[in-house]
């Protein structure tokens, strides 16, 4: 009896250190994904982001600076798009940017793509080929307040 309740303390307390930051880390699990495909994923993202976070004539877009294809191929979205994105980190002062992390994960026959920002979170599934990406579930929203 005595090792069960040792047991369930440990792995509450391991449970409790899992994190809850909301920030995703583009350098964890990065699956590698081929220039047409990181855009065909990039732009659709890069849509959806649109749709939810609003206008962009006033938006600046902070994101960190990362020279993989998919953080190029997102950036390049994102200006089509009419945003200012910011990878330098510089920001004027009367400037308010929105914090913009991603990710995009590897699984067996899928890639899994996520964005993130204070408000909201965005991932959806695609199957990748050297051609391009389509897109393999719903797209996913989480909305925070």
């Amino acid at each position: 009896m005595h090792k069960l309740l040792v047991v369930i303390i440990i792995s509450g307390f391991l449970t409790a250190c899992q994190t809850a930051e909301d920030g995703l880390d583009p350098r964890s699990n990065a699956a590698p994904v081929s220039g047409p495909a990181a855009n065909a994923i990039a732009g659709d993202l890069a849509s959806r982001l649109a749709e939810q976070i609003g206008p962009v004539s006033s938006t600046t877009i902070k994101m960190e600076k990362d020279t993989s294809e998919f953080a190029t191929a997102l950036k390049a979205a994102l200006k089509g798009f009419g945003y200012t994105v910011l990878t330098d980190g510089k920001v004027g002062k009367d400037v308010k940017p929105i914090e913009l992390t991603y990710s995009i994960d590897g699984t067996q026959d899928q890639v899994l793509a996520r964005l993130s920002t204070p408000s909201i979170a965005l991932g959806r599934a695609y199957i990748a080929t050297a051609a391009g990406a389509t897109p393999a579930s719903p797209l996913s929203i989480m909305q925070r307040n």
